[in-house]
């Protein structure tokens, strides 16, 4: 009896998937940002946002299908309060189509926005899930991390050779200190960070609203690949536990293989795209910003100025969505049950009622700090601590070593609109 091809079908499945979670956000999201829509116009657009004309909405601007803040203060209430949620990681769809959505899903297919992604459920589940990962990142662990952290930055420092006279700062050392430090936490051996960096990255635009097709294939591809390395990975620590992260979760035995995936690639995900961002990010402001390059090469202490002013400045993670699951009034205005909400970090950021003189780059700014970049309340981010210090250290090292290292050419900004970072930044060294 001929054996059936499944591959259509699967196909057909994955096409449904697209149309679902993208396509339908796609077909919006263009026509009302045609007609004019700041919101739309701003999640749409690939350019820098143009944030004042959303402000000029007031703190909550209500369209059709969704409504969006870049009020620091609407922002700050929304991210902490129990009135809203993440709705599956999906919240700007009605719940029919979420429904819908997991009748067509895959395990081997799930991203960091899907179930059980800590990014895509609501406590008490994300308590749970939270609970577990948090021991890998309490102070003293963090702290514990400084100086394998300098030791990482040192020997990628020492693998650039200065006769080279011109280098990709992203290819060469953005990029390589984060995934380092993610792999030791999950255990990645040497041989296989390649593949999970290329892998990961091209998986990223799934944060993205809107994908087409095209991109949202090669974004389950790329998936797929994660999950079956993580699926050998387990069974190999199963078998010879290390002393990660990872092991742990293994060894414990409280979440079953697709929770172990889920966690795993959120903190790859994580813990990746939000540093290498944040060191590409701050390089170029400082370059574009020479009289606050010259006050950190003065002073090496500015440093957590130079990350705190950069996660406000330009934020690697430019917004998040989230749900109004019951009738509630932000900022003064009424929201309705079920109304999807655009949470505009970089916009809040920017906020000209929080911060003096928004658009100034200060790495001087005292309360710079008091960013929205890593989220607020239950969803704040994880892994904030470490991403600091991978960036602190990073930075200083990388200044130390090249003091009159500068952007030479253009440099060349991923695709992604969600993530803000650079795919590629040449710099003379």
């Amino acid at each position: 009896m001929p054996r059936l091809d499944l591959r259509p079908i699967e196909r057909g499945r994955s096409y449904a998937r697209w149309a679902l979670s993208q396509g339908i956000n796609r077909a919006v999201l263009s026509l009302a940002s045609r007609r004019g829509d700041p919101l739309a116009e701003l999640m749409w657009s690939r350019e820098v946002p143009d944030y004042g004309r959303l402000r000029a909405r007031g703190p909550i601007h209500v369209n059709p299908f969704m409504a969006g803040t870049v009020s620091y203060a609407a922002a700050n209430e929304i991210l902490r309060s129990s009135d809203f949620g993440v709705g599956d990681g999906q919240g700007e769809l009605p719940v029919p189509l979420r429904w819908l959505l997991g009748k067509v899903s895959a395990p081997d297919a799930l991203g960091p926005v899907d179930p059980p992604s800590m990014l895509a459920v609501d406590p008490p589940l994300h308590t749970r899930y939270r609970k577990h990962v948090s021991k890998a990142f309490t102070a003293r662990r963090i702290s514990s991390m400084a100086e394998m952290v300098t030791a990482v930055a040192g020997d990628l420092l020492d693998e650039i050779d200065p006769r080279e006279g011109r280098v990709d700062i992203i290819e060469e050392y953005a990029a390589k200190l984060p995934i380092a430090v993610i792999a030791e936490l999950l255990g990645v051996p040497d041989s296989d960070r390649a593949d999970i960096l290329r892998w990961g990255d091209q998986a990223a635009a799934i944060l993205d609203p809107g994908l087409s097709w095209g991109d949202y294939a090669r974004v389950e591809a790329a998936m797929r690949s994660l999950h079956h390395w993580f699926e050998d990975h387990v069974r190999r620590l199963r078998s010879d536990p290390g002393d990660d992260l990872l092991s742990a979760l293994v060894i414990a035995g409280d979440l079953d293989d697709i929770e172990l995936h889920a966690l795993g690639l959120l903190v790859l995900a994580a813990g990746f795209e939000t540093t290498v961002n944040l060191i590409g990010n701050a390089v170029a402001a400082l370059d574009a910003h020479p009289e606050q390059q010259a006050l950190f090469l003065a002073d090496a202490s500015l440093v957590d100025g130079v990350v705190e002013e950069t996660l406000r400045w330009d934020p690697p993670v430019m917004a998040t969505v989230r749900q109004a699951y019951a009738d509630t009034c932000v900022a003064g205005r009424e929201v309705a049950r079920g109304t999807a909400v655009a949470v505009v970090i970089g916009g809040a950021n920017r906020d000209p009622s929080v911060f003096e003189d928004p658009d100034t780059y200060d790495i001087t700014r005292a309360d710079a700090d008091q960013h929205l970049s890593f989220s607020a309340g239950a969803h704040f981010c994880l892994g904030a601590s470490l991403a600091r210090l991978e960036a602190r250290v990073g930075l200083r090292l990388l200044f130390e070593r090249f003091p009159t290292l500068h952007v030479e050419g253009a440099g060349v900004r991923r695709p992604t609109r969600i993530l803000r970072g650079y795919a590629s930044l040449p710099v003379a060294l």
